[in-house]
């Protein structure tokens, strides 16, 4: 298994944050490109709604066998082939000319986002201990709202519906956003720690020293393809870190593709719509630095309870009839709520599932978030085509006070946290002499 790191080195989450920014800078960029080059080929809510669920359909079979793939070996490898599908299904939806090739290169683009997401969170999973998890986590997290930030908003800028350009523009949007998933393959070097081999020594803070003959790296004692999926479903906070997770994530995708459409009925321009969606995201990097200081004060399962209570009924607000001011300060809260469930929900599950099985655990919440990502657009585009287009937004609001129902019920309570005392120090032990026998005595005399 991989060696941990010493506590003060945490250059590897600075690098991991970087690629992951990259690479969700490309994703949310593409998502409203995506959108907007659907209505420029002709879709109505429906069709957007289906394309939207597309992009989540192929990763919804793919999260468990990769997740039990990231507990036998290394994680790079899954980020680096991550980001190159994220790289390809932007490029290649670009060039799209039919709806039908643009639903299959947002799933292309789907399933890169999964292999990069389950190999992040199965590094931070391993690289930290139980007490720097919540920060961790955070931190992570960040990159996925830096991301959030700056994609809408170069999303809206190079979208343009004058004069009938919105095909064109849309196309060169998704283009660049494939350049950007390209940056993210640069910043993967020496995120994972070294693999130990067999027959070497290492120290705390020094390389491993050789003993003859490099042998292959040594295999984890337990097998963690021994621990069932319904063992991992059946262990208690996992059920409530998926729903959480899945809640918080079908809201944030459907507001990434069903804003625009609000906007086009409302006659907000796509550079306001992509305003918008980034002050949700610097909301979100607002919340996580400030995570520690919340937990501490308020307690984790309150404070993943009340986030999800209040962010559902401010996505029964969006659904009104209010100003771009109005909606504005409605998805800074909105955005500060929703960016407390998924670092939340990443250590509820990391916590609670056995410890030979945790990348397998994250992949089972990734795919409840993938689950939500197909279910949640399609249902809210027949919601939309029935009952307009704030319809789906009340959807979301009735499945987060759903979630925050369920995680008050079943989330594990984490006892209060000991102060940290100096451990005693040790007296010197002084080793036992080894009882000599007469005869050998008499002999030494």
């Amino acid at each position: 298994m991989a060696a941990r790191a010493g506590a003060g080195d945490r250059r590897w989450l600075l690098r991991l944050v970087i690629a992951f920014a990259f690479s969700q800078a490309a994703v949310s960029m593409a998502r409203p490109a995506v959108s907007y080059r659907a209505l420029a080929l002709g879709a109505d809510e429906r069709a957007v709604g289906v394309i939207a669920g597309v992009y989540a359909l192929l990763p919804l079979f793919a999260a468990v066998p990769l997740g039990r793939r990231t507990d036998r070996g290394r994680c790079v490898p899954l980020l680096a082939v991550g980001a190159a599908l994220i790289g390809v299904g932007c490029g290649l939806s670009g060039t799209a000319g039919s709806l039908a090739a643009l639903a299959a290169w947002s799933g292309v683009m789907g399933l890169g986002h999964l292999c990069f997401v389950i190999g992040a969170q199965s590094i931070v999973a391993r690289r930290s201990s139980p007490a720097e998890q919540d920060r961790n986590f955070g931190h992570f997290t960040i990159g996925a709202s830096l991301g959030q930030l700056v994609g809408p908003v170069a999303a809206g800028l190079l979208v343009s519906g004058h004069d009938g350009a919105m095909g064109r523009t849309s196309a060169l949007a998704l283009v660049v956003s494939a350049g950007v998933a390209a940056v993210s393959l640069t910043c993967l070097r020496r995120i994972e720690a070294p693999m130990i081999p067999a027959g070497t020594t290492a120290g705390p803070g020094k390389k491993p020293k050789r003993r003859g003959k490099t042998e292959p790296a040594r295999k984890p004692k337990s097998k963690p393809g021994k621990v069932s999926v319904w063992r991992i479903l059946r262990t208690r906070g996992v059920p409530s870190g998926i729903l959480v997770s899945l809640a918080v994530l079908s809201a944030t995708d459907i507001l990434t593709a069903y804003l625009p459409v609000v906007g086009e009925e409302r006659g907000i321009s796509p550079t306001v719509i992509g305003v918008l969606l980034s002050l949700r995201a610097a909301a979100a990097i607002a919340c996580r630095l400030v995570m520690t200081p919340m937990i501490q004060r308020m307690g984790r399962t309150v404070l993943l309870t009340g986030s999800c209570l209040l962010g559902g009924l401010l996505c029964a607000g969006i659904a009104l009839p209010v100003p771009v001011w109005g909606l504005a300060l409605m998805l800074v809260a909105l955005g500060f709520c929703l960016g407390v469930g998924q670092p939340l929900s990443m250590t509820t599950v990391v916590r609670a599932a056995p410890e030979e099985a945790r990348s397998t655990a994250l992949a089972l919440r990734l795919t409840g978030n993938r689950l939500g990502q197909v279910a949640a657009p399609a249902s809210a585009g027949l919601v939309a085509g029935v009952a307009g287009t704030g319809a789906p937004f009340m959807m979301l609001g009735v499945l987060l006070l759903g979630a925050a129902g369920l995680g008050v019920r079943s989330t594990p309570r984490d006892p209060a946290p000991a102060p940290a005392t100096p451990a005693p120090a040790k007296a010197p032990e002084t080793p036992e002499e080894t009882p000599v026998p007469a005869e050998e005595g008499r002999d030494r005399r």
